[in-house]
């Protein structure tokens, strides 16, 4: 969102995009000065913490489907997320990264051997079949699967029964969903753009597609339920300059120089909230458990900067150590314990592959975060 003026240093005096992302989430900013601690935690901007649906509920369906998102509605997320990589042609497609093999059975399309390649994608050796060498027609002709079978079994029975969908699908499904129900009303959305500086040099801008198609559905405003986000500064920047949606900066987590008071005064400039790993955040001790918060949350939001940790995930194998039960990785383990200890944080909203999990985990820190 272009600003015209600099982010006030004070919590109190809450820039008008903050304002309007405030608004979205269905909640006015606090009343009470947000620098104060309520109960021993940093206060939130916004009153009650988004549910963000990882890539959909991609816990319980192959991530970035249809199926995904409804689910994830079904279990009262607040906003839906699809990553965004185009194809040959042009066309945004909900995928988290551009290989395919991955999360598709383009493996088992005979017509598409010869496609599969190695490249190198942000500094990194890939091999497999890319989103940017397929015409979307092609990508029709795919279908989903499970991408960490090992870990997710039971969602492989799903394996080949939802197509890949586009952008422009998943946002007729999310207009589909906010017409229909007292929650869909709220449902916001929140697209990623995935390696923007690549696909830069292949002459595919992701931020002007992404642009084209919010703009064509009036969704391009400061009051728009949607939210970008990226991990490249240059990619948020250019969204920034295109839309006047708030733009979210993803930090990873070998990025700490981004998350230091100097890079947050940076960050303002052109951003509205940071996306940080969740380590970030919320370190985890020798012992497993959750450790003491970092300054990071209380120095974004001294920033205006709405603070939107990824990714929380329920079973064993994400899960810190001390918070598993038993031995089995596929297996829940403390979840609600872990998804607490984040949200006393401070933090604005929560990605989580479980929105259930992440919606029971909120309701009872709303319940006892005064006590």
């Amino acid at each position: 969102m272009r600003r015209t003026t600099a982010p006030s240093p004070s919590r109190i005096a809450l820039t008008t995009p903050l304002i309007a992302l405030a608004v979205l989430a269905g909640a006015a900013p606090a009343a009470a000065d947000p620098a104060a601690e309520r109960g021993g935690r940093e206060e939130s901007l916004i009153e009650v913490p988004w549910v963000i649906a990882h890539r959909g509920a991609s816990a319980y369906r192959p991530e970035h489907t249809i199926a995904a998102y409804r689910l994830a509605v079904r279990q009262r997320a607040d906003v839906i997320e699809p990553d965004l990589v185009p194809t040959r042609d042009g066309h945004l497609i909900a995928r988290h990264e551009n290989e395919l093999g991955g999360t598709t059975d383009v493996a088992d399309h005979p017509e598409f051997a010869d496609r599969r390649t190695t490249k190198t994608i942000d500094g990194v050796r890939v091999t497999g079949w890319f989103a940017e060498d397929f015409t979307l027609a092609e990508i029709k002709t795919l279908r989903a699967v499970e991408r960490i079978p090992d870990i997710r079994p039971r969602n492989t029975r799903y394996d080949g029964r939802y197509e890949i969908p586009t952008f422009a699908e998943v946002l007729d499904y999310w207009a589909d969903a906010r017409g229909h129900g007292r929650h869909g009303r709220d449902l916001r959305i929140i697209p990623e753009l995935k390696h923007g500086g690549y696909f830069d040099s292949l002459g595919l801008d992701t931020e002007e597609m992404l642009a084209e198609e919010l703009a064509e559905r009036g969704l391009d405003g400061a009051d728009a339920p949607v939210v970008v986000q990226s991990f490249e500064p240059g990619s948020a920047r250019e969204v920034d300059s295109l839309v006047d949606t708030p733009v979210v900066q993803l930090i990873s987590g070998n990025r700490a120089d981004l998350t230091t008071p100097e890079a947050l005064d940076g960050i303002a400039e052109y951003a509205d909230a940071i996306g940080p790993d969740v380590r970030h955040v919320l370190p985890i001790g020798a012992d497993g458990r959750a450790g003491e918060p970092t300054p990071l949350v209380a120095d974004a939001h001294d920033r205006g900067l709405l603070v939107t940790p990824y990714t929380l995930r329920s079973e064993n194998a994400h899960l810190p150590d001390g918070y598993d039960r038993g031995t089995d990785p596929t297996a829940y383990g403390d979840h609600r314990a872990y998804y607490t200890a984040v949200l006393r944080t401070g933090v604005d909203g929560v990605f989580s592959d479980s929105p259930d999990h992440l919606y029971a985990a909120r309701a009872h820190f709303l319940k006892h975060r005064d006590r």
